[in-house]
């Protein structure tokens, strides 16, 4: 079968093509820099919003009118710009337009735009768009943060990671987007890097060949995100509220540490993969001009403000830190005080943004568990050395002058581990005097490792609560987070999804865990 009816059998099943409609130009402006046209839509791939400000927000899109082209430009050809426009309006049918521009797709950036809208009133739902070549994106919707010093009576976001295509359907995107909330924050394993068959996403769709090549290029891996955001469940969810957005390794590839790979490449090779790898990132994702990779590093950490009620810090656990112990047991490497995830700058900024921040709700976002996860209830501890389990010393630090410093309502919210854990976050693990300083809500994945026997996974999730006390919950189930956070508490409800690997499935809140305003730990609600 040739890659081009593999492409259009895709496209057919992924309903790409109703995403968008064509329309003529109406109120749109008629001044295109590059007359560009498309046979069809060039909007296969959706639209995304992030990373909301008081005035505004980044928009994306990317035209792509046949998005697995074996170059990995979507179909689009040319090498001179191309003319988007978008609109931004009040109302969903767009008849109170508050703001319109037009920004140009170049091909080195894969046919991607990014304009960042300003000037809009805060605390605000909007509705956007894009045209090009006559044809209109489906719309989505943002709600602007709140205007500084104030106080929103509530906020609801939602977060969620590790949604491996190979693993299963993306039914819990389904449901997301679906959620009535103002943001969500993503927590990274957007896209996994291994090469993709005809029966992934277990179904049975004919994909290119050259699919099933491991991402170590920009082609590469800007084919990985088109096949992902195919997906009509992703897309809707991008279009249903703004993301805030980090990554994990696989966006790169698994276990990396900074400049080592996993598979013993070497440096300068890993360093140049990991350029390709932040390029088509940026490129595929709501993210801002301050995000702009530059060759193998991206500036991704940051910190956002919802007035007085919460900030969100996002973190980088893979770019700077030194490499994990390869150990689980025993294991004195854990203890290195000069081993580190964060990098000295990062983790200077994030203690700074945490001891003087004047938000009710302290939020970190967190790519691999930070509480101590023992995985064997002997007396032997048994852990993970990639997560903060390998990076003891640094963890108990932060932790520590937390504490000293009095920082209230710090909660973590962490991906990475394919399955839902609340925990107590603690001075210290390695005896009795640890003292609690905060909330950790681990994210179970979008659709990472498949549907799991339920019977084994409730004997796993029964041990992992015996071997940690300060482990409130634990499930396996696949799905994400909605909380909702107010000045007097802030509640979890996780939401799972009963199988992925078939369509169906409805969605249901398995536990919600409340966190009380001033009291460090999280207790059960509903189970």
């Amino acid at each position: 079968m040739s890659g081009n009816i593999a492409r259009r059998r895709f496209l057919g099943y992924s309903a790409a093509g109703a995403a968008a409609v064509m329309l003529g130009t109406g109120a749109w402006s008629t001044n295109a820099a590059r007359a560009a046209v498309f046979a069809s839509t060039p909007f296969t791939l959706g639209v995304a919003s992030g990373d909301p400000s008081p005035d505004g927000a980044v928009l994306w899109t990317r035209l792509a009118p046949d998005p697995l082209a074996a170059d990995g430009l979507g179909g689009v050809s040319g090498t001179a710009p191309i003319a988007v426009e978008y609109e931004v309006a009040e109302d969903s049918a767009f008849t109170a337009v508050v703001q319109r521009g037009t920004v140009h797709a170049t091909r080195e950036l894969g046919w991607s735009v990014h304009p960042e809208v300003a000037g809009l009133r805060p605390w605000r739902l909007y509705w956007y768009r894009f045209r090009s070549g006559g044809h209109i994106s489906q719309a989505g919707k943002f709600r602007t943060a709140p205007a500084p010093g104030t106080m929103p009576s509530q906020l609801r976001f939602a977060f969620a990671s590790c949604a491996s295509y190979e693993g299963g359907r993306y039914t819990a995107y389904y449901y997301l987007a679906r959620e009535d909330i103002d943001l969500v924050v993503f927590l990274g394993d957007y896209i996994y890097e291994y090469g993709v068959t005809s029966t992934a996403h277990h179904y049975d769709i004919p994909l290119p060949s050259y699919m099933a090549a491991k991402c170590t290029d920009l082609t590469r891996f800007r084919l990985q995100y088109a096949l992902h955001k195919l997906d009509p469940n992703l897309r809707n969810a991008h279009a249903n509220a703004a993301w805030i957005m980090t990554y994990d390794d696989h966006e790169v590839e698994d276990g990396f540490a900074a400049d080592l790979s996993r598979y013993g490449t070497d440096p300068a090779v890993f360093r140049r993969m990991r350029a390709d790898a932040y390029q088509a990132m940026y490129e595929n994702l709501p993210l801002r001009q301050t995000q702009v990779p530059s060759g193998p590093s991206i500036g991704i950490h940051r910190r956002l403000q919802y007035g007085l009620l919460a900030d969100f810090t996002m973190l980088d656990t893979r770019q700077y830190r030194t490499d994990q112990p390869v150990c689980s047991t025993g294991c004195p490497e854990r203890f290195d005080p000069n081993a580190t995830m964060l990098g000295a700058a990062q983790r200077q900024w994030l203690m700074d943004g945490l001891t003087t921040s004047q938000a009710r709700w302290k939020i970190v976002g967190n790519q691999l568990p930070m509480a101590e996860t023992d995985r064997d209830d002997s007396a032997a501890k048994v852990v993970w050395t990639d997560p903060w389990d390998g990076y003891v010393a640094e963890r108990n630090a932060i932790l520590g002058q937390a504490r000293t410093a009095g920082v209230k309502n710090l909660v973590v919210v962490t991906g990475d581990r394919h399955t839902n854990y609340v925990m107590d976050l603690e001075t210290t693990y390695e005896n009795t005097s640890g003292v609690k300083v905060g909330t950790e809500f681990v994210g179970t994945a979008i659709s990472t490792m498949g549907d799991r026997d339920p019977a084994e996974m409730a004997a796993i999730a029964a041990k992992y609560m015996r071997a940690n006390p300060h482990m409130k919950w634990c499930d396996m189930l696949h799905g994400y987070s909605r909380v909702t956070v107010t000045a007097a508490q802030l509640v979890n409800e996780f939401r799972t999804v009963p199988y992925i690997e078939v369509t169906g499935g409805g969605i249901s809140t398995k536990a919600t865990f409340v966190v009380q305003h001033g009291v460090p730990g999280a207790q059960v609600a509903s189970v």
